[in-house]
């Protein structure tokens, strides 16, 4: 039975060509995600390795600085770290030394006035020369440090991109104006901000204490033990030196390697089971492939098996040697599957090197793992897939089934098929609907399970469902081919498994496709909808990175010829309001209703220029407040007073929770974080008032100056984007899904060999078996394509249910344009898939396939 097994793999090869593809395609996919991931993993470890070679413990003030939120600021109000403090810790029994650090934003402008990098991978640090003069932790490869607010230094890998040398002029810039210093030296570094492609930038301590935090603050304190001073004794020495009050971060230098390293392993991790994920789907789609082919093997070994049967082998060994068949196409397939794998794996390195030329790199990794997975995977799937068509083939009569080439399904068999599948869709469904109606994230699970329930569900009822959807696309394929339209539509509905096995591969393709779609689609018309609908301003000024705008860039564009009128956006999130913690939108009195569209309900916009506060129908309804109210208001250092309210509106798009005149602010913040600056021009949005906007920025390359179309288009760019990505992984299923159509039409143009003979004979030309076969392929394809577009649908209106609590105003948007064109790639995939099949058909001989048994 095994060299029987061996002989019929050999004898079939051409038929279970597409089967060995679909199976390969997927362990590729899943070795390449494990050699990929493994890779990076260590490239980043090893990167990484020597980050704190110089630190025995780290003190970080968390609430330091500009990229520190508004919150951060508010909760604490403990002293910062000074050079008292790092005086203080420096004199500690088991210290050596220890060195204020200064950190923050920082970019970099190149000779174009571009910004040099990533936004979120550019910083400055403060220059630390000991008695030499020199920084040990920044070794000069040329020049010296910077000692003054006009000099600054690089890192080699920043003047070399931007072909910046000592003695030029580089402009660089954190949240404000733009600052043009001479570069006096270029140093190297292992830090892992250059190692991954970034910027730094060196400047003298009080330049970068001015520029990133406050004179005479650090944004941490570096220590290094003396000699036979473990770092937890030392640690243990400078905790008690240090406030309560969670302001500050104390760590071991082990323990934050350990952690950096856990933080890659994490993010390497997360990636893989994200890559993974969609590896899982492809071998989703290929089970089908694998289980029709077989069940057509079968199917077409009838007679063969019978003799086995008649001549003395047993259920078991017919059973066994089916399996077998399986064993050897997955081994064979997995192991070129590996071998692809591991050609992904580089190519996807190479790929993320072209992307970020600074990004890590290493030797390739090919972990034992890998090998041991990918093998199993692939086998355990062809085999577990073949499972049922071998139980099926061990059923075959001995002498019954050498009279027919086909045995038939019971009705019994299709009634309790389709019960089944009835139960599972209807229990799905309800459970989506059930998880759409709570509006909350509680829904997600109900939602999630329902889906994989109604999948389930629609995959047993599809040989149910594509009789009657066929049978409606008879007229139009009869209009189109005539005869062979006829025909390729008798041929779709004679065998409905199949048909069903075939168009479940494109269903969930096409579920998944259109499922993702009409969410981005939805929460970015959503996201839209909340930024710009309260939005009259022309334009927002906006730091790239998110982090708060200096003072100094709203006063310079409050003076910008051509505005009418303009408002910095702060936030306050230090204060309470009834013993309530509540954050508190700022902005100016003047201008107000020329920036903002704010639907009030009751009161007037006007009090916000008294010193009143206008609060949203939610802060409304659940402090038990109205217009003339007033509110007990606790802030951050902890004095009290009282603040009427002066309106009740609606909240949306821009619009916090509550709105207080800035200069109310100011009287408790000494500088409140600024997120935007709104700007209304007095002619509108007009080319010269960017220009003189940007202008007055300095012309900051990380400060961005956009108008509510660019916001629009950002935000969809970036749902683009993302879709982009999940289009790119789901397209090996999708391909998968293709060789299952191909598979099957092939397969079926064998089985049918005397028909088409038949047909040849009695006049059909070679042309019109070929429409026949393609128009076959393009039926089957759209109906399993929409299966897949209602079911995506579907699932997604579940899940922006779902999302509703957490994205107000977000409602189910179907792209009507992009589902029309997925439906039509599905029949473009059917014509294509054909080709090969239909060529074949058409090439058949006449006399040889009328005399086939």
């Amino acid at each position: 039975m095994y060299r029987t097994a061996l002989r019929n793999v050999l004898a079939h090869k051409g038929r279970l060509l597409m089967t060995a593809l679909a199976v390969m395609l997927g362990t590729a996919f899943v070795a390449g995600t494990m050699v990929f991931s493994d890779t990076i993993g260590k490239a980043m470890r090893d990167s990484n390795s020597t980050s704190y070679s110089d630190v025995s413990v780290q003190v970080v003030d968390r609430a330091a600085g500009s990229a520190a939120s508004a919150r951060q600021k508010g909760e604490d109000a403990s002293a910062p770290l000074t050079d008292a403090t790092v005086q203080q810790l420096a004199a500690l029994p088991g210290a050596a030394g220890a060195r204020g650090v200064v950190s923050g934003f920082t970019g970099v402008a190149d000779r174009q006035g571009n910004l040099i990098g990533q936004v979120w991978s550019a910083r400055g640090v403060n220059f630390a020369p000991g008695q030499d003069g020199k920084d040990a932790r920044y070794p000069m490869a040329e020049g010296q440090g910077p000692k003054n607010a006009k000099e600054v230094a690089l890192d080699r890998r920043t003047a070399d991109k931007a072909g910046y040398k000592v003695g030029d002029t580089v402009r660089v810039a954190a949240n404000g104006p733009v600052i043009e210093a001479k570069l006096t030296g270029v140093f190297t570094t292992d830090d892992p901000v250059v190692n991954s492609g970034g910027t730094l930038t060196l400047f003298d301590r009080a330049t970068a204490q001015q520029i990133l935090l406050e004179p005479g603050q650090y944004s941490s304190v570096v220590l290094t033990a003396k000699p036979g001073t473990s770092e937890d004794a030392l640690l243990a020495q400078v905790q008690p030196k240090l406030p309560t009050g969670g302001r500050f971060d104390v760590e071991t230098g082990a323990k934050l390697k350990a952690d950096d390293q856990a933080m890659i392993a994490k993010g390497t991790d997360n990636l893989r089971i994200v890559l993974l994920v969609f590896a899982g789907i492809s071998l989703f789609v290929g089970i089908f492939i694998i289980a029709n082919t077989f069940t057509m093997l079968v199917a077409q070994r009838t007679k063969e098996l019978a003799l086995l049967r008649a001549i003395g082998a047993s259920r078991k060994q017919v059973t066994r040697s089916v399996l077998v068949e399986a064993l050897l196409i997955g081994a064979a397939s997995a192991v070129a599957g590996l071998l692809a794998g591991i050609g992904i794996g580089a190519g996807m390195r190479s790929l993320m090197g072209a992307m970020n030329e600074n990004m890590p790199t290493g030797s390739l990794v090919i972990a034992p793992a890998t090998i041991v997975v990918t093998l199993v995977v692939g086998v355990l799937v062809t085999v577990l897939s073949a499972l049922l068509p071998a139980v099926r083939a061990a059923r075959i009569a001995p002498v019954a089934a050498m009279s027919s080439g086909d045995q038939p399904a019971s009705q019994k068999s299709l009634m309790v098929r389709n019960t089944i599948g009835a139960l599972f869709a209807a229990g799905g469904l309800a459970l989506i609907g059930y998880g759409a109606s709570t509006g909350n994230d509680s829904g997600r699970l109900p939602v999630g399970a329902g889906a994989f329930l109604a999948l389930i569900g629609v995959f047993v009822l599809l040989p149910l469902l594509s009789r009657p959807v066929v049978a409606l696309a008879g007229p139009l394929l009869r209009g189109l081919g005539g005869t062979p339209g006829k025909l390729a539509q008798q041929n779709a509905v004679r065998n409905p498994r199949r048909t069903a096995a075939t168009a479940a591969a494109l269903t969930i393709g096409l579920t998944l496709v259109s499922g993702l779609t009409v969410i981005g689609t939805s929460v970015g018309a959503t996201v839209d909808r909340a930024v710009t609908s309260s939005m009259k301003a022309d334009y927002i000024v906006s730091v790239a990175n998110g982090m708060s705008l200096s003072p100094q860039v709203s006063e310079q564009i409050a003076k910008t010829p051509g505005v009418a009128a303009s408002s910095p956006v702060t936030t306050a999130a230090g204060w309470k309001l009834n013993d309530t913690r509540q954050e508190i939108n700022g902005l100016n009195p003047d201008g107000f209703e020329q920036l903002l569209d704010v639907k009030l309900t009751s009161g007037s916009a006007a009090a916000l220029g008294q010193g009143q506060l206008l609060v949203s129908q939610d802060v409304a309804t659940k402090s038990g407040v109205g217009t003339g109210s007033t509110m007990t208001v606790t802030y951050p250092d902890k004095s009290t007073g009282r603040l009427t309210v002066g309106g009740v509106y609606e909240k949306g798009g821009m619009l916090g929770s509550v709105l207080l005149a800035n200069s109310e602010i100011a009287k408790h913040e000494s500088k409140p974080y600024t997120a935007d600056v709104l700007v209304k021009g007095k002619d509108g949005a007009t080319a010269g008032l960017k220009q003189a906007l940007k202008d007055a920025t300095g012309a900051n390359p990380v400060i961005e100056v956009k108008s509510k179309q660019e916001v629009r288009d950002d935000f969809s760019q970036t749902i683009t984007n993302v879709l982009n990505i999940m289009y790119g992984m789901l397209a090996m299923s999708v391909l998968v899904a293709v060789l299952g159509v191909v598979n099957t039409l092939a397969m079926s143009v064998f089985e049918r060999k005397r028909e088409i003979g038949m047909l040849r004979a009695i006049g059909l030309d070679r042309r019109g078996i070929k429409r026949m076969v393609r128009l076959e392929s393009v039926v089957i394809s759209l109906f399993g394509a929409g299966i897949g577009l209602l079911l995506g649908c579907f699932i997604a209106w579940a899940i922006n249910g779902t999302l509703k609590s957490s994205l107000t105003g977000l409602t189910t948007v179907l792209p009507y344009g992009q589902l029309a064109l997925f439906l039509g790639l599905a029949g473009l995939v059917g014509l294509v898939a054909a080709i090969w099949p239909a060529r074949r058909a058409a090439g058949l001989d006449i006399l040889s396939s009328i005399k086939t048994d």
